[in-house]
């Protein structure tokens, strides 16, 4: 099937911006068909004939499935499968494999970056020089807003796998105390410390795990309330994680020192968000570029190819579902 097969990348641009070495993969199929972006009703016409399906963000549901009966195997371009019917892949007979830890470098980095912007005002003052205030200071420096140093301070994570793992080891680079809390809905463990236990310890809490049930609203008002005045906030996992509207509301009334998100509940947030508005203090929005790192996009490349692989060898690796 390998030297025969004909793949589809329904939203390639999402993930390449020409910066990217694709030929590995291109070899990987008798044809590999690229399109910049797909919408939903293009998706069955361009799978036509198809053995393979690469996707980022385009859903591939049920009807797709049942209309795309050649289709065999589904490369998803990125860790969540929200956008696969997974149980709808199961019943036509189609795997579906994801990229994994492709991005840790890039949003530990990213996370860093965030709280050190935080903790040193680096927005403040940029605006303040841009605005002349340095210019027309009485003396050398300009330090109007406060700088605190992370030597020493603690850091809480929540969800300590690989990522987690990863900005922990920064965190203590930079001299903090390091406290892991215990997410709901996971067996408790004698290392995690209990989240109301948690939050009235750290200088700075960091987002680190999946989107479900049990974590979505995981920080809302209640919890941003046990959180010590002044204290940041970083979120580089997903925007459900947070409420919106309380932490919107707890920036607003100076309760937390900053705050600081890569993700939103909507992306992109065509219909506005609590977030955007222009009266936030201290609030820091990036537009879902944590794992965007030219080396991150390459190696979700080496891993399509090496799923690719592995499924036409007999042995598929990162299956979900």
């Amino acid at each position: 099937m390998s030297n025969s097969s004909l793949a589809v990348f329904l939203d390639h641009s999402s993930l390449d911006l020409g910066d990217l070495d694709l030929t590995p993969l291109k070899q990987c199929f008798a044809e590999l068909r690229l399109h910049g972006q797909s919408t939903p009703g293009q998706v069955i016409e361009r799978l036509q004939g198809a053995h393979v399906a690469i996707s980022n963000k385009v859903p591939l549901d049920a009807e797709t499935f049942a209309a795309c009966p050649e289709l065999k195997l589904v490369l998803v371009a990125a860790t969540g499968t929200n956008n696969i019917d997974l149980a709808g892949a199961r019943e036509h007979g189609v795997t579906v494999c994801n990229c994994q830890g492709y991005g840790t470098p890039s949003v530990a980095q990213h996370t860093l970056m965030l709280l050190l912007a935080l903790a040193t005002r680096l927005p403040d003052y940029q605006t303040a020089v841009r605005a002349g205030r340095w210019q027309q200071a009485q003396q050398f420096c300009l330090l109007d807003f406060p700088i605190v140093e992370l030597e020493g301070k603690t850091l809480g994570l929540l969800g300590h796998g690989e990522l987690g793992g990863a900005v922990a080891t920064l965190a203590e680079a930079f001299g903090m105390r390091v406290l892991l809390g215990q997410l709901p809905g996971r067996q408790p463990r004698p290392d995690r410390v209990p989240l109301d236990e948690l939050l009235p310890q750290v200088d700075a809490l960091t987002l680190h795990c999946p989107l479900n049930d049990a974590t979505r609203d995981l920080i809302g008002e209640d919890e941003l309330n046990l959180m010590k005045p002044g204290a940041f906030l970083i979120n580089t996992a997903r925007g459900g994680l947070v409420n919106e509207q309380a932490l919107a509301a707890a920036l607003r009334r100076g309760h937390l020192g900053g705050a600081a998100t890569d993700v939103l509940t909507q992306e992109p947030p065509k219909s506005g968000n609590p977030l955007l508005a222009n009266d936030i203090p201290r609030l820091i929005v990036t537009p879902h570029s944590a794992w965007g790192s030219r080396e991150a996009r390459q190696r979700i490349v080496g891993q399509l190819l090496e799923n690719a692989q592995a499924f036409f060898s007999g042995a598929p690796r990162r299956v979900v579902g």
